[in-house]
């Protein structure tokens, strides 16, 4: 067929009408069934579909794509290319070009919906010519075809695009340098044919990408953070509060060069990207669609107080499932790492609420939407820098933006609110504009903060206050020698913080050094501005605006823990000052520094532990070997000699906190001190679970009271610093707001490491992330598309072993499990073949009817028949086989192909292997686990025993494949179980089951499935000793609440897409039992211990209660930098996940 008139530019000629009724009538002849078919004119560029008037008119009006000359997309086959062609294609390489064509067209079609959305296919242009569509937006978008549409080289139908894509995302993937990824593709050019399209560089490649980001706007800034260059004041030349130059370089010479760029990043383009994209639409409405009505539980956001409270005060928002529910993240991180410059930028976040469990936190739906530059942390004026966000925000929430949703295939005006804000304590008080140091810290409490001035220190003490009013701990004089009469502080309301704000709404911005330091009253001391976020309509009528961040209060507390029990020098909280301070209070006489000459002697403290105490403890530390993916090696941080845990990360102090500690102290604590750092370690342990219970949090909020007024009583003043203080708040915030993992600082954290990874150019650290944050962009929104290869968001298949049924398969066969390590071939003897054949039968879901029939035989032929179990193991597996065979000779439909594979048994020979992946858990037999520094040989699995149903403990041995007829395989589980009924080798102590690894049974019954199996590990029983270890179970992190997955299953997602979060949690809340009613804390002191030598005491006078009218305002950063140091160490982003490695 000629097709010469494609190139013609004068389509008024009749050379050039008459190709285009053919084209017409090829096309009709190839599609007689449709009504409509794709229109190749060059603006709808195969992307939509049209009637065959409409493509007519179309091609008459607009000419047809010159590049498109292989009519595909009509009709026209493969063979219609030519022999040279041909010679080099084979038929993967047409399903490959046929893949990749799919994989481009979904993005152009999702983009040009999404950004053309006043422009259909009916009228973009419409048929009388008339185009609607913005010049600049068609100018980009023909430039994204043109380069989709250009051929990898001349005569390969692959599109150089796509491999571009792929090839970029396999740079982020490795973390490539741009000089080495210049060289690869310097490589590849040369080894290509002449004519090859790729770019010559990383820039180049960026640049053709580009087309697909979202873009950032630069906004210069005052350098004493006063105000923004932006809207009325950007065409200043000064400072409109300072007066201060807008530039660092103006000498008439060349560029000139401001002190500061705030890049912003509008979010609404962003949040209209995923309901133009077909891969995010229809999760932007989990949160309506796929509602588990339970009110006591909450598994999400969306379960929470906070949000429902929101839906019934704006009933307009909460009628579209797609309105848009944000959190707001921000802290400072320093970009060169742990060098000697000081360096803090502050990037601001925000994360959608809508997606579902799996999607919500991860980092590719964490958007940067401003990144505040250095060098030094904006503090109060961090208000400057969000208000281009604040107003955007501001007007999505009154007028919203109209959006294209690929669901529905129409558009719809969407509109967004914000929540929340996560953020540490510092950064609390950053955004919130509520002082986070000094006698009134507590940003809950506000004014009725209880906090006390030690020897250079204040503590937060007074807790009984929240206990009932008739609690006897009210009453004792043991706490601070005094009664409590006081009732639990009032939480202030939006409107009543605005009141106490009203004095500061004049508050003027900025770090000018000449600026006066504001004097303030003391009834307004709290506050140090009016936050920005009142402007947003809505945020007061909020219940919680600012979270507190679980992961730093962990990492706190376990830190005081550790430093006092460990007596670390600088991190002890149990100092000759802080005896002083008993003293000074008049309480724990018998723990006072008592005076021997010219010495001073230190008793030995309930919680103190001896030098050999402390090397046992680290010792049972250093032993301890976790499952895979579980926590990181935390023995590296063990120090024997110096007697310390150093270098400890927030994961690895929230892993000790909540499952170590108590099991290494339970040997050297008396009960009160080990009963009350339990008690803190479940409470951490059950707050932080997946799925929490209204009922069980309620309990909770009891709980945390009674066990911090226990510290009270056994621990020093010293030790109560305002984190230890904010664990009460933590379950009311969790009622309002649901399970920490959505509002804690862990995904964040990991957020910004990756940003902090992307500054290559340490001159300009700002450029390199506000680069590498839109390259990235763009390949994150493409790889959501990919096929066929690993990227971020289509992870390989290793760890997916979902279950997959095809017609008639048995769901025994089905489950795809990763075997690894070298086979080792063998052979089963008779009495391990029939021993295994039984069970494979006997754990069948489909032979249940089978088995019952066969059970009634066999009572049929003997009515006094004793032991039913043993003859039926024996008989069963032959007469099954008989039965199939039959069913299978009379071609039965009852035998299907799978139960016959079944029936038939196994083959007697068998691989053996080392290792597997089952349930996305990786498995690892003893012999091999034992030169690892992981522990992954654990294994539990529920059974019954003389009719009772148990958990059975053991390890893992061999992991054996099972082959049977028809390709279909079984893997087997070889284990050691531990005895547990002779001479109690089981205690079951408070929240520990201990075993007795010395002893096993059920020898001849060793085999279990591999689906049926749930990991464990085991630690060393410091208080029994010996061979005794504590079970402990595993709660992995891919694993969700199966009330959940009914979406996963219908959506086909791999188990893959659910691993981005690392931290560990349990899986769900269980009840809570706790005693209410304590009795008195016994000896305060040990006996049994010599008591300290001190050769000199410092004398430190109590500095006297302020009294002053007035209190003048410090340095921000100064503050924040100090509390930063104490609180928050820069190394936290970086969390290490334990690998699978030999010791050596």
């Amino acid at each position: 067929m000629d097709k010469s008139w494609i190139n013609l530019n004068d389509r008024r000629l009749q050379q050039y009408k008459d190709g285009v009724t053919a084209f017409i009538k090829f096309a009709h002849e190839n599609n007689p069934q449709k009504e409509k078919i794709r229109c190749p004119c060059r603006y709808c560029a195969n992307v939509f579909f049209q009637t065959y008037s409409v493509v007519e008119n179309h091609l008459l009006i607009n000419g047809m794509q010159t590049s498109y000359i292989e009519w595909t997309c009509h009709g026209e086959t493969a063979q219609a290319f030519s022999d040279a062609d041909l010679g080099r294609r084979d038929v993967n390489d047409l399903n490959n070009t046929n893949e990749q064509v799919d994989e481009i067209q979904e993005i152009l079609e999702d983009i040009h919906r999404g950004t053309f959305m006043n422009s259909t296919p009916n009228n973009s242009p419409d048929e009388e010519g008339n185009n609607f569509i913005d010049k600049d937006e068609r100018n980009i978008f023909d430039k994204l075809l043109k380069d989709v549409q250009r051929d990898l080289y001349h005569g390969l139908n692959l599109s150089m695009f796509s491999d571009l894509v792929k090839l970029l995302h396999i740079k982020v993937l490795n973390r490539w340098t741009n000089k080495s990824f210049n060289m690869i593709l310097e490589f590849i050019k040369s080894i290509l044919p002449k004519g090859e399209t790729l770019p010559s560089s990383y820039y180049e490649s960026r640049k053709i990408l580009s087309d697909l980001g979202l873009g950032c706007e630069k906004i210069h800034a005052c350098k004493n953070d006063c105000a923004l260059f932006w809207k009325h004041y950007e065409d200043k030349e000064e400072c409109p509060e300072c007066m201060e130059s807008r530039w660092k370089v103006n000498d008439g010479k060349g560029k000139k060069i401001p002190h500061k760029i705030l890049r912003y990043f509008p979010i609404t383009s962003r949040l209209q990207r995923l309901f133009m994209s077909r891969k995010t639409a229809h999760e932007m409405r989990w949160h309506k669609e796929n509602q588990f009505v339970d009110e006591n539980l909450l598994r999400h956001p969306v379960d929470s107080k906070v949000w429902k409270d929101f839906d019934i005060s704006f009933p307009w928002f909460a009628e579209d499932s797609r309105n848009v529910r944000l959190a707001l993240a921000s802290d400072g991180f320093n970009p060169f790492g742990n060098m000697s410059t000081s360096y803090s930028m502050w990037p601001v976040i925000l994360i959608p609420y809508n997606l579902p469990p799996w999607n919500c936190m991860s980092s590719e739906f964490m958007f940067m939407t401003l990144l505040i530059p250095g060098p030094v942390a904006p503090g109060k004026e961090i208000d400057v820098y969000l208000k281009p966000l604040i107003e955007e925000l501001n007007d999505l929430w009154v007028n919203g933006i109209k959006t294209y949703d690929s669901v529905s295939k129409n558009t719809f005006q969407m509109h967004a609110a914000l929540l929340w804000t996560i953020n540490d304590f510092p950064a609390y008080g950053i955004l919130s504009g509520h002082k986070v140091h000094g006698y009134k810290a507590c940003p809950i409490c506000d004014n009725e903060t209880t906090s006390q001035y030690l020897r250079n220190k204040i503590c937060y003490m007074g807790h009984r206050r929240f206990l009932p009013k008739e609690h006897k701990w009210r009453k004792s004089r043991k706490f601070n020698g005094k009664h409590e009469v006081r009732v639990r502080p009032q939480i202030l309301s939006g409107d009543e913080i605005l009141s106490e704000m009203e004095s500061l709404k004049d508050l003027k911005f900025g770090k000018h050094p000449s600026c006066k330091k504001r004097k303030r009253n003391l009834h307004e001391s709290t506050w140090t501005k009016k936050s920005v976020f009142f402007e947003l309509p809505y945020w007061r009528s909020l219940t919680l605006r600012h979270n507190l961040d679980v992961m730093h209060i962990e990492k706190n507390i376990c830190d005081n823990i550790l430093g006092t029990l460990l007596n670390i020098e600088g991190k002890t909280k149990d100092t000759e000052k802080a005896r002083l301070d008993l003293q000074d209070m008049g309480i724990r006489h018998e723990l006072h520094l008592q005076k021997q000459g010219e010495k001073f002697l230190k008793p030995p403290a309930s919680y103190t532990l001896t030098p050999k105490e402390i090397e046992g403890f680290l010792n049972f530390v250093r032993s301890i070997k976790f499952p895979d993916g579980y926590a990181a090696n935390i023995s590296r941080s063990v120090h024997i000699r110096n007697g310390k845990l150093m270098g400890l990360k927030s994961h690895d102090c929230h892993v000790l906190l909540q499952r170590i500690l108590p099991l290494g102290l339970r040997g050297y604590l008396n009960k009160d001190v080990h009963n009350a750092i339990s008690d803190l370690s479940r409470f951490f342990r059950i707050l932080c679970a997946k799925t929490l219970r209204l009922d069980v949090l309620e309990k909770l909020e009891d709980m945390i009271v009674n066990t911090i007024c226990q510290f009270e009583m056994i621990f020093p003043p010293a030790f109560f610093d305002i984190m230890v203080h904010l664990a009460v708040h933590l379950p009311r915030e969790a009622r309002l707001a649901g399970p920490v993992q959505y509002r804690w600082m862990y995904p964040i954290e990991r957020n910004l490491s990756v940003h902090k990874g992307n500054v290559r150019n340490k001159a300009r650290p700002e450029g390199s992330i506000a680069e590498a944050y839109i390259v990235n962009e763009a390949l994150t929104f493409c790889s959501r598309y990919l096929r066929g290869m690993k990227s971020k968001n289509n992870q390989d298949e290793e760890y997916n072993d979902d279950v997959h049924l095809h017609e008639n398969q048995l769901s025994i066969f089905s489950r795809r499990i990763h075997l690894f390590g070298q086979p080792h071939f063998t052979t089963l003897s008779w009495s391990e073949y029939n021993l295994v054949r039984w069970y494979v039968l006997n754990n069948c879901e489909e032979l249940k009817p089978y088995l019952s029939e066969h059970e009634n035989e066999l009572r049929k032929e003997d009515s006094f028949i004793q032991d039913v179990a043993t003859k039926q193991k024996d008989q069963f597996p032959l007469w099954f086989e008989q039965r199939m065979k039959s069913l299978n000779l009379h071609k039965s439909l009852e035998g299907n192909e799978d139960l016959y594979s079944l029936a038939m048994g196994p083959d007697i020979r068998v691989n053996v292997y080392s290792g597997c992946i089952v349930n996305g858990v990786k498995f690892l037999v003893n012999q091999r686990d034992i030169r690892r520094v992981t522990q992954n040989s654990g294994v539990s699995v529920q059974g019954s025993h003389k009719d009772e149903s148990i958990d059975f403990y053991g390890v893992l041995t061999d992991v054996i494949d099972l082959s049977y007829i028809d390709g279909n395989h079984i893997v087997l589980f070889k284990c050691k179980w531990f005895d547990l009924e002779h001479k109690k080798p089981i205690v079951i102590d408070d929240d520990f089951t201990s075993i007795n690894m010395s002893k096993t049974w059920y020898d001849n019954d060793p085999y279990v499935l591999a689906g049926q199996v749930t990991q464990v590990f085991y630690v060393q029983d410091t208080k029994l000793r010996g061979d005794w270890h504590v079970v402990q179970k595993v709660q992995h992190r891919h694993l969700f609440d199966p009330t959940l997955l009914n979406y996963l299953n219908e959506n086909q997602l791999t188990t893959d897409q659910l691993t981005e979060n690392i931290t560990y949690q349990e899986d769900e809340q269980n009840d809570i039992n706790f005693q209410d009613d304590f009795g008195e804390i016994g000896l305060l002191h040990r006996e049994d211990v010599e008591p300290q030598i001190l050769e000199s005491v410092q004398n430190v006078h109590l500095q006297p209660t302020q009294t002053t009218d007035f209190i003048c305002d410090e340095d921000e950063e100064e503050e924040y930098d100090a509390t930063l140091a104490e609180y928050f160490s820069e190394d936290d982003v970086d969390v290490h996940i334990n690998i699978d490695i030999d010791k050596d």
